[in-house]
């Protein structure tokens, strides 16, 4: 089977402009061929949203569009929400609560076929709280524009299509890097990736990705990290880190994750 490709999208895309990341997604998903399907599990305002993208979307020449209200474990269980995301070449998560999304799809039929449909070919995408379901652990919260603190970060389990890599998004705007530096303290093996708003990075088959949109990506590498006290007594204190690695990309960079590399590619629209 062919591995798809991860669209994760740092929240606040364009909607009204030049919609760079929208069209990408698009355009990578078939085009008018593509047949997208629109999963709204993470807010309540499920109409609204998805009735938004489906807009977005057909505007944007994709030839099929629908949207999902799957609210429950139940709907999550259905056969035929299971098999219109089956059928899906593009399926693309909304912003709000990322907690919902796996609360709620966690070892549902929906979950299984969304992994099968992405290993299969299918583009899958995810905005803000959808951007951050996409690895194995996601955050659930943590403090914005704060210094980097000790026992501040929760972390639970996530849709698990990215392996290596913790993602964090609205990242500089909401002045993210303490929470995103406390994850990799906390994980030392796995790479710390802040998306912008109107960002993304495409996540290829091969593990490497590439940045798109107005802003910028950051990645935080602790694999050489020396020491730091995240581990020890006295919760609340400020966290001592040392040796970690940072890099900030915009569009025309990507990286190799698994060779923790810094690459540079052509800036494009993905086709």
């Amino acid at each position: 089977m062919k591995m798809g490709n991860l669209i994760i999208i740092g929240g606040a895309e364009d909607k009204t402009g030049e919609c760079l990341i929208l069209k990408s997604f698009v355009n990578l998903s078939g085009a008018s061929e593509a047949n997208i399907v629109i999963i709204t599990t993470a807010t309540e305002k499920s109409v609204e949203s998805g009735g938004q993208y489906k807009s977005l979307f057909t505007g944007l020449g994709a030839g099929k569009v629908s949207f999902l209200d799957i609210n429950t474990r139940d709907d999550a269980e259905s056969e035929q929400n299971a098999r219109l995301i089956a059928e899906a070449t593009g399926i693309f998560f909304t912003g709000g609560d990322q907690l919902r999304i796996t609360s709620i799809l966690g070892g549902t039929k929906v979950y299984e076929v969304l992994h099968h449909a992405y290993k299969s070919g299918a583009v899958v995408a995810g905005t803000s709280a959808g951007a951050s379901a996409m690895s194995r652990t996601m955050i659930v919260d943590g403090n914005d524009n704060d210094p980097a603190r000790k026992c501040t970060l929760k972390m639970a389990p996530g849709l698990g299509l990215l392996d290596m890599a913790l993602i964090d998004q609205h990242f500089h705007q909401r002045g993210r890097i303490g929470r995103l530096l406390c994850g990799v303290a906390e994980n030392p093996s796995i790479l710390g990736i802040g998306i912008d708003e109107d960002t993304a990075v495409r996540v290829f088959p091969d593990d490497h990705f590439e940045v798109i949109g107005s802003n910028s990506v950051t990645v935080v590498d602790g694999r050489d990290i020396k020491s730091s006290n995240v581990s020890e007594l006295m919760p609340d204190e400020n966290l001592a880190i040392t040796n970690v690695v940072l890099h900030v990309l915009p569009a025309g960079y990507g990286y190799d994750m698994a060779n923790r590399k810094v690459i540079r590619v052509e800036e494009k629209q993905w086709k």
